[in-house]
């Protein structure tokens, strides 16, 4: 039951976040800034907040920028959401995205996927050639 509510916590912290970003002033902060999953401590006092973003030269400074914001979006999501205790933001950078492209880039290029087993030579998957 409680991991359940751990859950529903982060998808409420990933949703108002997502939203609260855009309002950062910081001239760090710019471009599409994606926050791509949340995890939260079971006592709430420490949330880690994976970003993406777009312009992948640019996340090293777009990072930086949201810790410097750490406190107005650490007021602002204590604002919005009725927790005992606002957790503290410690923002990193998500490159699940990039690697998941390029394990698709991989599986799409015929050179990188292994060729078939010669040992499973005879076994036919088409079926349509028989009707």
């Amino acid at each position: 039951m409680p991991s359940n509510r751990i859950g529903r916590i982060n998808e409420e912290i990933q949703r108002e976040l997502s939203s609260l970003i855009r309002t950062v002033k910081d001239p760090r902060v710019h471009g599409l800034v994606s926050v791509t999953a949340v995890d939260t401590t079971s006592d709430l006092r420490y949330a880690k907040v994976y970003v993406s973003v777009l312009d992948k030269s640019d996340i090293g400074e777009v990072v930086k920028g949201l810790k410097s914001a750490g406190g107005y979006l650490r007021r602002e999501l204590g604002r919005k959401l009725s927790l005992r205790y606002t957790p503290e933001l410690v923002f990193q950078r998500d490159d699940s995205i990039d690697k998941g492209a390029h394990i698709l880039d991989l599986l799409r290029d015929p050179a990188a996927v292994k060729p078939a087993n010669p040992a499973n030579a005879h076994i036919r998957l088409d079926q349509e050639d028989d009707a």
